[in-house]
């Protein structure tokens, strides 16, 4: 079995995620210690990372759990938009997204999706979609009085944006979910102004980043080389 995980990722990728889980757990045991909810969250987080990074669709069933994990966790700061954007839309569309990855494999390949390019009207529609979603979602979230409205807004609209771009597995999901992770640093350094175990939070989500760029350049080698018939 750790043959067969070793094998299946590349040196890259083991040291990537060597390094993400080793970060992640210092950080748990230097400034929090207790809320072990948010360590299990951060390693599932960071594990489905490397499998989407391969556009494997068990990323996409841990994404699903880890939406769980952490709208719990945001219910515990008051971040109401997180909580709602990750149990109501980040969660159920990664469902959706792991139904259209097994759905669409490349070349019978279960463990490879194939990767797909959005056309000009798609796009647009993806932008009008996303605004729709945005205002509504504003308006939720000051109707819940939610802590740093402006930030979760615009992180609902990242959030939406890159679980539609998963759905449709265009490559440029794993920007828009880096550009998402941008604004959820800068939502934990708020929180963390208050409790200073949330420092454990920031540190998972420039994990993300880090890792999410990397799918990014992922997607676009496999992109290329699908495109050639490999």
């Amino acid at each position: 079995m750790f043959r067969k995980i070793t094998s299946y990722f590349t040196k890259t990728e083991l040291v990537l995620w060597s390094l993400s889980t080793v970060f992640i757990i210092i950080s748990f045991i230097a400034f929090d210690r207790e809320n072990f909810l948010t360590l299990a969250a951060s390693l599932i987080g960071v594990t489905s990372l490397i499998f989407n990074a391969r556009g494997n669709p068990f990323g996409q069933l841990l994404m699903v759990i880890f939406s769980i994990l952490y709208g719990i966790i945001s219910y515990s700061f008051a971040y109401y938009g997180e909580m709602i954007t990750y149990l109501g839309m980040t969660g159920p569309m990664a469902l959706f997204a792991l139904i259209s990855w097994l759905r669409n494999p490349y070349k019978g390949r279960k463990s490879e999706v194939a990767v797909n390019l959005l056309k000009g009207k798609e796009i647009v529609f993806m932008v009008i979609l996303t605004a729709i979603v945005t205002v509504i979602f504003y308006y939720i979230l000051r109707y819940f009085n939610t802590a740093n409205i402006i930030p979760g807004t615009v992180s609902v609209t990242t959030s939406f944006a890159a679980v539609y771009l998963t759905f449709r597995r265009s490559a440029y999901f794993a920007l828009a979910y880096a550009a998402n992770d941008i604004v959820l640093i800068i939502l934990w350094i708020l929180a963390a102004m208050h409790d200073i175990s949330y420092i454990s939070v920031i540190i998972c989500f420039v994990v993300f980043l880090i890792n999410d760029l990397y799918g990014f350049i992922s997607w676009q080698k496999m992109s290329e080389r699908q495109r050639s018939g490999y």
